[in-house]
């Protein structure tokens, strides 16, 4: 939360029209009410940003080889571009050349509308949409999706287990899987018998993190 651009901007545009009063709530897994933050708008928000690292946050103690995640199921996996989203929080344990494995249906597709997937096809590496996205003068609507996924690429391999093509998977720069078991052997070959995985079933509800 210190040091974050987003929330400077976010605190600064609050000051300027502040609000009387805000109401927050933190939810579990099955969306229940777990706690309720109220008054004050900053202390409140920070009060409820401490509940929630130390409720919906893992803290690891290394980096992992590989680390299999999801976008937490129906209906938050409908399309690979959610799913970028599970693959950030398996960023943030990945090795520097680890491996990400993730599961997601994906039953809207890539998806076919909105820029995402012709922003993914108007380059053809990772660090290529990086290198355009970077440039002051382009400007697309869904820039930000597709450059979240090429920060998280240029880190780490990415597989993609869902109903998607082949072909699919692989023109939105992705490695596809039909096996996640039969993956896993493989990845044997590149980090040995003894590589380390971490898995995240819910994707982006439970954000694990490493103090480095």
């Amino acid at each position: 939360m210190e040091g974050n651009p987003v929330q400077e901007m976010t605190r600064e545009a609050n000051r300027m029209c502040k609000p009387h009063f805000m109401l927050n709530v933190t939810l579990n897994r099955d969306k229940e009410i777990t706690a309720v933050f109220a008054g004050e708008l900053f202390e409140a928000h920070d009060k409820g940003s401490q509940f929630a690292k130390e409720h919906a946050m893992i803290k690891c103690d290394h980096r992992f080889d590989v680390v299999i995640t999801s976008n937490s199921g129906y209906p938050l996996d409908q399309n690979l571009y959610q799913a970028v989203k599970g693959m950030s929080a398996a960023h943030k344990i990945i090795k520097e050349g680890g491996t990400i494995i993730c599961a997601s249906e994906c039953s809207d597709g890539l998806p076919d509308h909105g820029n995402y997937t012709k922003i993914l096809g108007m380059r053809k590496t990772p660090q290529e949409i990086l290198q355009m996205i970077n440039d002051h003068t382009f400007k697309m609507f869904d820039q930000w999706q597709a450059q979240k996924q090429a920060v998280i690429q240029v880190w780490a391999d990415v597989y993609v287990y869902s109903i998607l093509s082949d072909q699919d998977v692989t023109n939105a720069l992705f490695k596809p899987t039909k096996d996640i078991e039969q993956t896993l052997n493989e990845l044997k070959e590149k980090y040995g018998e003894d590589m380390s995985i971490a898995v995240l079933p819910l994707g982006p509800l439970t954000i694990p993190y490493v103090e480095e």
